[in-house]
């Protein structure tokens, strides 16, 4: 019997204290930070259920009241059932999916905005490095996965989904990155993977953080498959019927049970020639005049909502999200995660951390909406702040330690 259905049968014979303890984990996650709680491992697992048929194993992202948002105990388990999923010979796919009307929507900020404020630098440090390993375990994995995204899709929850083989979007899903509205920069492997969407996309979705519908993902290839929400148990009971580790044989099974997507005539996947136009300048300044002067030829409601967004985020965000997403084109999925651990840990413990905090209490904890950016304008951000960006905390500051050795980049 195999580590997973030992805790199967464990989690099923604890019936109603089970259930007791789920609730009493999906409260505090939804109303406080769960670093602040002292939760034995056996209850945080609860964060992430495992299920199991036939030779396919499923992660379930369970955290719903705080939709699906990722800690560092996830990042660790998610590690650890996936490396053990990969060496058994008799598991040969695996598929993610969230509980309730999410995905995942990202990593727990709220719980890093109190690390922060309490001083936790190291807690911070563990909580990028549990859950990049794992993104890097994810793209490097050597069997089928899917990821099934059905509903909110956004920040760190792209980042354990798309560098997986197959994602099957729907009519719930609502993928975004909305890190520069937060006074943070686009992670978890952003920087990767907006930088190889058609055109200028990822510039545009990387510093607006708008969103896309399931059906646009499926147009610019972030996701592989559509199906319509209430298709998805149907495509799950038809997946865990299959006895393969072919990728092939996966990708038939979801072929059958998937849709064709048309995304609305007016998002932003039918306006590629506009992005291209708009977001291929060098800076966040002349992307901005373009915008403006499209709006004031255009009158475009698209133009407009666009650029009320860009002026809502931090203006060293967005110049710092523009540089990762132009960095990213160039480099692996592991060279952005490193990168992208090191932009972090200066966005969270930096001296520029106190746009994250600002951000954070403005969207999230007091909810004014008027977040006091600093520096306040585009004009005032210096080519040395985005340069300190990118750069260690200080000079012994150890790198994310990724086994690129072990594991063959992509």
């Amino acid at each position: 019997m195999n580590e997973e259905e030992d805790e199967r049968r464990m989690h099923n014979a604890k019936g109603l204290l089970g259930r007791i303890v789920r609730d009493k984990l999906w409260r505090f996650g939804y109303r406080r930070s769960l670093c602040s709680l002292k939760l034995t491992s056996e209850d945080l697992d609860y964060q992430v259920l495992v299920e199991g048929s036939g030779c396919s194993r499923t992660a379930i992202l369970n955290r719903p009241p705080a939709l699906n948002a990722l800690t560092t105990h996830m990042g660790y388990r998610l590690q650890k059932l996936y490396k053990n999923w990969e060496e058994d010979p008799n598991i040969g796919f695996v598929m993610m999916k969230g509980s309730g009307r999410a995905f995942c929507a990202g990593g727990d900020i709220v719980s890093l905005y109190h690390l922060r404020t309490r001083g936790s630098p190291d807690a911070i440090r563990e909580f990028f490095s549990s859950l990049y390993s794992f993104i890097y375990l994810l793209g490097t994995y050597l069997k089928p996965h899917v990821a099934i995204l059905n509903g909110v899709t956004m920040g760190g929850g792209t980042g354990v989904s798309i560098p997986g083989t197959f994602r099957v979007a729907t009519d719930r899903t609502i993928f975004a990155t909305p890190e520069t509205i937060i006074g943070f920069h686009p992670d978890a492997g952003a920087s990767f993977n907006l930088s190889h969407l058609p055109g200028r996309l990822g510039e545009y979705l990387g510093l607006t953080g708008l969103k896309l519908s399931g059906a646009e993902m499926l147009a610019c290839g972030l996701a592989t498959h559509y199906i319509r929400s209430e298709e998805v148990p149907v495509m799950e009971e038809q997946l865990k019927k299959l006895l393969t580790d072919d990728p092939s044989v996966v990708e038939s099974c979801l072929e059958k049970c998937a849709e064709v997507a048309h995304p609305e005539k007016t998002g932003v996947i039918r306006r590629i020639d506009l992005l291209e136009k708009c977001f291929s300048h060098d800076t966040v300044e002349e992307i901005i005049d373009s915008l403006e002067i499209e709006a004031s030829r255009r009158k475009d409601t698209w133009c407009i909502t666009t650029l009320r967004r860009l002026k809502e985020s931090s203006p060293l965000s967005l110049k710092v999200a523009l540089r990762s997403i132009r960095e990213g084109r160039l480099q692996t999925l592991d060279q952005c995660l490193i990168r992208e651990y090191r932009m972090s840990l200066q966005g969270l413990i930096g001296p520029m951390s106190g746009n994250f905090c600002e951000g954070v209490r403005a969207r999230l904890i007091d909810k004014d909406e008027a977040p006091k950016w600093d520096p306040p304008s585009l004009e005032k951000v210096s080519e040395d702040m985005v340069d300190d960006y990118f750069c260690a905390l200080t000079p012994t500051e150890p790198d994310l330690d990724l086994p690129v050795k072990l594991r063959e980049s992509i």
